[in-house]
């Protein structure tokens, strides 16, 4: 489709379907915190590609902007940030990609490129920095703008299934690793189970084979899932594991696994906390927080910020040459509802994916 047909797709009142936030509340089983949306499929600017959605991931972020831990400046948004579609229209002076080409949008909308932290690498710390999905819409969506500097090239050998929780929780994941700083043979610990974590530990046992890896998981399921995928130990969040641990990934949205993690750091290790925004609702927890027992020894928290375009380059490049499947729930464009409810409410087991359209 070139770009002169959407525009007069777009005359001729076409639309696409599309799920929106449309204000802040609390997500429950028996509310629709989305709202099902037809909308008119956006024209491409200057730079920018307009992409055919084909699958979208779904993020804890997304609860996040939905329950006002990260809310979107303004409303309704269409959310989703790991988009993997086709391109089909290109605006003027777009030179990087043509109609037909596979991409993939990952949380990281858009930045300055001018200011301290995006000239050194560190556009993720832009004071400028842009999410897709909660700053501009995403991929909840039949079509999503980007501009083509901040689209990505998906590797022909992984589906569009594959590549799409790739984009934040295995790049997210991935920048993690790099925070750690682990060497081969150092145990790390992995708090919290979900589609971040399950891929971490994916590219640990391949990248890191003498590493040990300890799982401190909500329930029963997930600690057995991580034991099927080579995790050494599992047990819940207050569970001492047998050793302690050079580095500990929190990816969980609560407070309560900080204290406990940094309980079982060797000396000068790392807790690098996985989130975005941390739930309130826990907070009290920090009341036990103890100097002596989680921080001396030169113990560290190290927080990860967004993620840069050449963190997810990397990881999918890397995730191509490995292999790297993630294990993928799917769900129709209008149940994303539920699919957001069973991420909250304790259903997680890999990753979920939002089957939006055809990309060929």
């Amino acid at each position: 489709m070139t770009n002169k047909v959407i525009q007069e797709n777009c005359h001729n009142g076409i639309n696409m379907k599309a799920m929106q936030i449309t204000a802040v509340c609390q997500l429950t089983p028996e509310s629709a915190a989305l709202i099902s949306s037809e909308l008119p499929i956006p024209t491409p600017g200057r730079g920018e590609l307009l992409v055919k959605v084909a699958v979208c991931g779904v993020c804890h972020t997304e609860l996040d902007e939905i329950e006002g831990r990260t809310p979107p400046a303004n409303f309704p948004v269409v959310p989703g940030h790991q988009v993997v579609g086709t391109v089909a229209g290109v605006g003027v002076d777009v030179t990087k990609f043509d109609t037909g080409d596979r991409v993939g949008v990952a949380w990281i909308f858009s930045a300055c490129g001018n200011c301290e932290y995006c000239q050194d690498g560190l556009e993720n710390l832009c004071p400028d920095f842009q999410a897709t999905g909660r700053d501009a819409n995403g991929g909840y969506a039949e079509y999503m703008l980007v501009n083509e500097n901040f689209a990505l090239a998906i590797p022909d050998v992984l589906s569009d299934e594959a590549a799409a929780p790739l984009l934040c929780a295995g790049a997210i994941g991935y920048r993690s690793i790099k925070l750690a700083d682990i060497g081969n043979g150092q145990p790390l610990g992995l708090t919290g189970f979900g589609a971040s974590a399950h891929l971490v530990l994916k590219m640990v046992r391949r990248e890191y084979p003498d590493t040990e890896v300890y799982v401190f998981a909500r329930n029963p399921e997930e600690q057995t899932y991580a034991l099927e995928l080579g995790a050494i130990w599992a047990g819940a969040t207050e569970d001492i594991p047998p050793k302690k641990l050079a580095a500990i990934i929190d990816t969980t949205p609560v407070w309560k696994t900080i204290v406990c993690a940094l309980e079982h750091l060797q000396p000068n290790g790392r807790l690098v906390v996985n989130a975005i925004r941390k739930e309130d609702r826990d907070k009290d927890y920090l009341a036990h927080l103890d100097y002596p027992k989680h921080l001396w020894l030169e113990k560290e928290i190290k927080s990860v910020a967004n993620v840069t375009r050449r963190d997810v380059d990397e990881f999918l490049q890397l995730a191509a040459r490995l292999n790297l499947q993630p294990e993928v729930q799917f769900y129709p464009l209008d149940e994303a509802n539920r699919a957001l409810c069973d991420l909250k409410f304790n259903k997680v087991r890999g990753a979920k994916v939002l089957r939006i359209g055809g990309s060929g």
